[in-house]
């Protein structure tokens, strides 16, 4: 299922708004979300691959997050967003071609990293990912992640400037958005949210102000990155646990809660 033209005006959109991101990893979590209230499903490149048995960091095979996304396409009817990591290559070209791939799986935004490598090759990526949306007749919404803060990429004392310094030339590149996982400081969010010259993302992480404050701050996006699926795959562990240790139903019973109707969501 190609990325569908009705969602790409709406999901620039929601960037003017305040906009909270539970991510995703499969179907079934995408479509919960979506009945939960979500506005847009974006997956956790990290969730994604760690429920298909791979590790993070470009070991998922881009041929499973496409049909992934396919998967969750054919299941939700809000803007959809694909983690892409680094671009799961570190050739441009190849990165243009796997994002193409991603947008005809259905998506009509995605996150592209730079991690450690040369900030360079990272707008070269975006250029890429740019070009691939323009071919496909898609404005793809190319959230810009810079792990400055993350992996420490700079001295605590510069990592305003240097978050600044390559939001500028990200958006010179093509990126509709800034991404800076790990900051958590108001003052630092807030400068960061003036000086980027577009929409901010940060990611869910512990000291990180509510949603309300993050708001006044100037923050247009808030994910929950891998939060979701650990608190969901820890529950998991702990019905196992209980049950493999008393085998009693009844418990196991209770911990359903109130379930929705599965069938009746996926089409059944």
């Amino acid at each position: 299922m190609p990325a569908r033209p009705q969602d790409v005006a709406p999901f620039h959109a929601l960037h003017r708004e305040f906009l909270i991101l539970p991510n995703a990893w499969d179907a079934a979590s995408a479509r919960v979300i979506q009945e939960a209230g979500a506005k847009a499903i974006a997956t956790s490149s990290a969730a994604v691959a760690w429920a298909h048995g791979f590790a993070d960091g470009h070991h998922l095979p881009i041929s499973k997050l496409a049909t992934m996304i396919e998967e969750i396409a054919r299941v939700v009817s809000v803007p959809i967003t694909a983690d892409a990591e680094a671009g799961y290559s570190d050739d441009p070209r190849q990165v243009g071609e796997n994002v193409a791939a991603l947008i005809g799986a259905g998506a009509v935004g995605i996150n592209l990293e730079d991690g450690k490598a040369p900030h360079e090759l990272h707008l070269r990526k975006i250029e890429a990912a740019r070009e691939a949306g323009q071919r496909a007749g898609v404005e793809l919404f190319i959230n810009a992640r810079t792990d400055v803060y993350l992996k420490q990429l700079a001295p605590p004392e510069g990592a305003v400037a240097e978050t600044l310094r390559r939001a500028a030339a990200i958006k010179q590149a093509g990126a509709n958005g800034l991404f800076a996982p790990g900051v958590v400081k108001s003052s630092d969010v807030a400068a960061i949210a003036e000086g980027a010259g577009m929409p901010l993302n940060v990611m869910a992480w512990p000291g990180l102000p509510d949603a309300a404050e993050l708001r006044a701050l100037g923050v247009r996006r808030l994910s929950a990155a891998t939060g979701i699926f650990n608190a969901a795959l820890a529950g998991a562990r702990e019905a196992a646990v209980d049950f493999l240790a008393q085998g009693d139903s009844n418990t196991l019973w209770q911990r359903r809660g109130d379930p929705l109707d599965y069938n009746k969501l996926f089409g059944g």
